[in-house]
C-alpha cells in the first residue's frame, strides 16, 4: 500500500545527525500491519547529556538573537510545513495510524502554531506601568529561561511537539526533544524542517529512545531548566516528582475522561454527528476524546438506537485507505488494555451494544468501535481513561444531574453540552469543572490561538497554545529605571512619616 520500509533515522545533536553512543537501535512498528517500517537510535543518558550540552552552548547566542529574527525562522518553518503537509500526513497514517484526513489536520495544527508563534516574535508583550515615585520608569518583560526538555506522546506526533517547541524557541530558549517511542521517525521529520529553515545548530536537538532511559535522563539533568510533558497522569506525576527536587519549571498536559451531555431539547442530528466524531475520531486515542455520553432520559432510547446504527456503519482499516473511518490503535499493549476494559464493563453490569471485540486483519492492532450501555457514573469505565474507541452511555434526569455526573471524575479537560436553551448553555459554561467547554459541538477540536489544558488530574494548571504557552517558556523580569538623580525609596518616600 505504501513505500515506507527499511527507513533509518538518527539523533540530531548540535546540528549533526548521529547514532546513539551505545550503537543500539530500536524499531518503529506500523500499527495497521504490525510490520517494522524502520529504526531509530535507542539512546540513553549519555546521548541526553550530549544534547543538553549542545543546547546549553547554543543558548547564549540564540537568546541574544532578536525575537523578530527568531520569528522569521519560524515563518520559514510554517511555509515548509505547508509544502510538506501531504507528505507528512501520509507518513503519519503509516507510523501512527491516523486516517489521512485527520493526519492532515495534525500537520495543519503545526502550521497554524508556527505562524502564530512566529508572529509573537514581534509581540512578546510586557507591561509598562507608572511608578509611585517621580522621574522613575517601570516595566516588565519576558526573558528566556535556558534549556527546555520536551517530551511528547504518539497520538499527535507533529501537532503536540509544535505546541511546545515553537513557543519555547520564540521566547529564546533552546530545546532537547524526545518524541514518543511509537512515533520517533515523525519526530525526526519534524526536526528536519527546522534544520532546513535555518535554525542554528544546537538550538533544537532530537534524542530518540525509551521514556525510562531518555525521558528520565532529560527530567533529571541539572542543566535542563524547563520540562514540558504530555502523556498519562501516572507518568506526569513521576515527571513532576523528579523535577521538583531541582525546582524545575514543569508544564503537564495529562489525561481526560470527557463527556458529552445531550439534553431533551438538543438537535439530535447534530449531536449524533458530534458524538461519533468525538468518541471514535483518532480511534478514541485523544486526551479530549469523548468516552462518556450523558443522555437525558427523555431522548435516551431514541438517541441510543441511532447511535448504535451509526457506530455499526463505521469502517475499520488502514489510514491511507480513503474508505477507512477508524484506524488502528497504537500497539499490541494498547489493544490488550482496551479489550480488558470490555471485560471490566461487563463485570460491573454494563451491556455491550456494539463492538467489544478485537478486529482481526492479519497483523494490525484494531479494536471495534464499542458502546457500553447501562453504565453507572461510578463504574470504572466511566471513571478511568481507556484511550480507545469505547463510549459509555449514562442516563440523567436533568441538566443539574448531568453536570454533577460530568464533574464526578478525577480529570477536567473537555466538556460538551447539546441544547437549544441559552440559559442551560450558560449554566453549563459556569458549572463545568473543565478547562475546555463546548456548546453544541463535540469534545475535540482546539484552535491554536486559544489556551488548551484542563483542571484536576488533567495537569498542573499550565496551558498550551496561544499567548498562555509563553508563560511556560519565559520568566518575568521587572525593571525599574530611576532618573531622578537621587535615592528614592518606594513605600517609604511615598507617604509622610508619622
Amino acid at each position: 500500500m505504501h513505500e515506507y520500509r527499511n527507513l533509518e533515522y538518527r539523533n540530531y545533536i548540535g546540528g549533526q545527525w548521529v547514532p546513539a553512543q551505545s550503537g543500539e537501535w530500536m524499531e518503529s512498528i506500523e500499527p495497521a500491519t504490525g510490520q517494522v517500517i524502520g529504526r531509530v537510535p535507542k539512546s540513553g543518558p549519555d546521548d541526553v547529556a550530549a544534547a543538553v550540552e549542545a543546547a546549553k552552548a547554543a543558548f547564549e547566542s540564540w537568546r541574544l538573537t532578536p525575537a523578530p529574527k527568531r520569528g522569521e525562522i519560524l515563518f520559514r518553518v510554517a511555509r515548509l510545513l505547508e509544502e510538506r503537509k501531504e507528505e507528512l500526513a501520509r507518513f503519519m497514517a503509516v507510523e501512527m495510524g491516523k486516517v489521512l484526513p485527520e493526519a492532515r489536520g495534525d500537520v495543519q495544527e503545526a502550521i497554524d502554531m508556527a505562524y502564530y508563534m512566529a508572529g509573537e516574535g514581534r509581540r512578546l508583550f510586557g507591561k509598562t506601568v507608572h511608578s509611585e515615585l517621580p522621574n522613575k520608569s517601570c516595566w516588565s518583560e519576558r526573558a528566556p529561561i535556558g534549556v527546555v526538555g520536551v517530551i511528547t506522546p504518539w497520538n499527535f506526533p507533529i501537532a503536540i511537539p509544535s505546541w511546545k517547541i515553537l513557543p519555547a524557541l520564540i521566547c529564546g530558549n533552546t530545546v532537547v526533544f524526545k518524541p514518543a517511542s511509537d512515533t520517533p521517525m515523525l519526530g525526526a521529520e519534524f526536526v528536519k524542517i527546522f534544520e532546513e529553515a535555518g535554525l542554528p545548530p544546537g538550538v533544537l536537538n532530537l534524542v530518540t529512545g525509551p521514556g525510562g532511559r531518555v525521558g528520565q535522563a532529560l527530567v533529571e539533568h541539572p542543566d535542563v531548566k524547563v520540562i514540558s510533558f504530555t502523556g498519562s497522569t501516572e507518568s506526569g506525576r513521576q515527571v513532576a516528582t523528579a523535577a521538583a527536587t531541582q525546582l524545575k519549571k514543569v508544564a503537564l498536559e495529562l489525561g481526560g475522561k470527557n463527556a458529552i451531555l445531550v439534553m431533551d431539547d438538543a438537535n439530535l442530528d447534530l449531536a449524533l454527528e458530534a458524538v461519533i466524531w468525538s468518541a471514535f475520531g483518532t480511534t478514541g486515542q485523544r486526551c479530549t476524546a469523548c468516552s462518556r455520553l450523558i443522555l437525558h432520559r427523555a431522548i435516551k432510547d431514541e438517541f441510543t438506537e441511532r447511535l448504535v446504527e451509526a457506530t455499526r456503519r463505521l469502517k475499520l482499516g488502514h489510514g491511507l485507505d480513503p474508505e477507512t473511518d477508524v484506524g488502528p490503535v497504537i500497539n499490541a499493549a494498547a489493544l490488550r488494555k482496551i479489550h480488558a476494559y470490555t471485560g471490566i464493563a461487563q463485570q460491573e453490569g454494563a451491556t455491550v451494544l456494539v463492538g467489544g471485540r478485537v478486529w482481526e486483519n492479519g497483523g494490525g492492532f484494531f479494536y471495534e468501535p464499542t458502546l457500553f450501555d447501562g453504565v453507572a457514573p461510578h463504574f470504572r469505565v466511566a471513571q478511568e481513561e481507556i484511550f480507545g474507541p469505547c463510549l459509555s452511555i449514562i442516563t440523567a434526569d436533568s441538566l443539574e444531574e448531568a453536570i454533577k455526573i460530568n464533574n464526578s471524575v478525577a480529570y477536567g479537560l473537555s466538556s460538551s453540552l447539546f441544547t437549544q436553551d441559552v440559559n442551560r448553555a450558560f449554566q453549563a459554561i459556569r458549572d463545568f469543572s473543565s478547562g475546555l467547554v463546548y456548546i453544541n459541538h463535540g469534545t475535540i477540536g482546539a484552535e491554536t490561538h486559544l489556551p488548551f489544558g484542563g483542571t484536576n488530574d488533567t495537569g498542573n494548571g499550565t496551558r498550551e497554545a496561544a499567548w498562555t504557552a509563553l508563560d511556560t517558556f519565559s520568566e518575568w523580569k521587572t525593571v525599574y529605571v530611576d532618573w531622578s538623580g537621587r535615592l528614592q525609596r518606594a513605600q517609604i518616600d511615598t507617604h509622610d512619616e508619622a
